[in-house]
């Protein structure tokens, strides 16, 4: 097992630089599609940027690092609520439930639904509408196993379904995450430096669908004939994270991570993120992170993303009895250029 364990991580080293090097191509940017899944809707990892890759755990980790569900200690149920860009009109629900599966094992699965709000039904005839409106349907389902294979290394699959569109034109695909957690530290007692490494939406291209996309032509004899074009297909976001953090911890009671990571994206510019969490007593966790997105050698005043890099977060864990259950509340901002940031509302039950 040790040898299969030492010839995955050597494998994924080096395929790593190959991966990189097709990475933050500024070619392929805005070339993707399905980019909701580039957004973390989890109010706990949001509220450092999600740099957290090495050491996230629980049901959020299926997001991030499906490594570190392998954690779940017995059941776990989470649900959070995005206000997203606020003043845009769009909010994200969450929804994910990580059970133990085995000695070392978890099962995850997490529903994530995107409300894009009414929009305006216009045509050529009538651009200014008064036609009614309509609501894009944006919805991710993914399925996660992970596993403990040492004290030291655990990791983890996910399978996504991606479906979005209206009500006569859709696309729907399948995505893949695989994530990878190293524990160590300077002797058995003191598990205080992770390492993490997640690759995400890994899948096949996708591509639009329906009757939405036929009109009707008359041809030179007077016969009308409905017209189907073929539509191009996109690209999943894909991207490679890799992280690392280590924990100080000082009377038992407090406890300071730092992390850091590099997300190397394949379709928009990659991303180096740095931040601190606080925890008293594992009753609340104070968390800050900044992620920075390099900048475009042609357009340096160019606007890479309404995001703007900062973001802030708390939670409380509330315990349930003396039998371990708890119930933690969340809460994240990340700011944002323009609109008026990024707030999530998240409950955690751990059972």
């Amino acid at each position: 097992m040790k040898r299969n364990i030492k010839a995955i991580m050597v494998t994924a080293a080096m395929l790593l630089p190959s991966f990189i090097s097709l990475a933050g191509n500024k070619d392929r940017a805005g070339a993707s599609g399905a980019n909701e899944l580039l957004i973390n809707p989890w109010a706990r990892s949001s509220g450092w940027m999600g740099i957290n890759v090495s050491s996230i755990t629980g049901t959020e980790a299926q997001y991030l690092n499906v490594a570190g569900t392998a954690f779940t200690k017995k059941t776990e149920l989470g649900f959070t609520h995005t206000n997203y860009l606020q003043g845009s009109g769009v909010s994200i629900n969450t929804a994910g439930l990580s059970v133990k599966a085995g000695e070392s094992g978890a099962l995850s699965l997490g529903v994530s639904s995107f409300d894009l709000g009414d929009n305006l039904i216009t045509t050529t005839d009538n651009p200014e509408g008064g036609l009614g409106t309509f609501s894009p349907q944006f919805i991710n389902v993914a399925l996660s196993y992970a596993k403990g294979f040492s004290r030291s290394i655990y990791g983890g699959l996910t399978i996504k379904m991606v479906s979005e569109g209206i009500s006569d034109a859709n696309a729907q695909g399948l995505a893949f995450d695989a994530g990878i957690q190293y524990i160590t530290g300077f002797n058995e007692a003191k598990d205080n430096l992770k390492f993490g490494i997640a690759l995400r939406n890994v899948g096949a291209p996708m591509k639009y669908k329906g009757e939405g996309f036929t009109f009707k032509a008359v041809t030179d004899n007077g016969n009308a004939i409905s017209i189907q074009p073929r539509t191009e297909k996109f690209e999943m976001p894909s991207l490679i994270q890799i992280g690392g953090s280590y924990d100080f911890k000082f009377a038992e009671i407090h406890k300071l991570t730092f992390a850091g990571s590099f997300t190397s994206n394949s379709f928009t510019r990659d991303q180096v993120g740095v931040g601190l969490e606080y925890g008293f007593k594992k009753l609340v966790m104070l968390r800050a992170g900044y992620l920075y997105q390099t900048t475009n050698e042609e357009f340096e005043d160019e606007l890479a993303s309404a995001v703007t890099g900062l973001g802030a977060g708390i939670t409380v864990e509330l315990p349930l009895g003396k039998s371990g259950k708890s119930l933690g509340l969340d809460y994240s901002f990340r700011s944002s250029d323009p609109y008026d940031g990024i707030h999530s509302f998240g409950l955690v039950f751990k059972l």
